[in-house]
């Protein structure tokens, strides 16, 4: 089963927010979902984004691959950048 990290579209019509989910690649965008992450919304001013630090690690680390924009918010909250320093770690010892 090879897991995703991506958003999942929710909220009304033109007015998006999204939840940022571990999920199985094989599902559809809206699916079942295995954990949530966090959320994202583009429409507050700055956009706001709330990732649970410890779960994205969690699932980093179990070989989930991010998307595109996931990718780019995990980075924002520094995450990516624990996780590779946390593989640098591993690497070294």
């Amino acid at each position: 089963m090879a897991v995703k990290i991506r958003l999942t579209r929710m909220g009304a019509k033109k007015k998006p927010v999204y939840r940022i989910v571990a999920s199985d690649s094989r599902r559809p965008r809206d699916g079942q979902y295995i954990e949530l992450i966090g959320t994202y919304n583009p429409l507050t001013t700055p956009a706001s984004v709330k990732i649970n630090e410890e779960v994205a690690m969690k699932w980093l680390k179990n070989g989930a691959e991010p998307t595109d924009t996931a990718r780019n918010l995990l980075s924002q909250a520094g995450i990516m950048k624990k996780f590779a320093e946390s593989k640098n770690k591993k690497e070294d010892k």
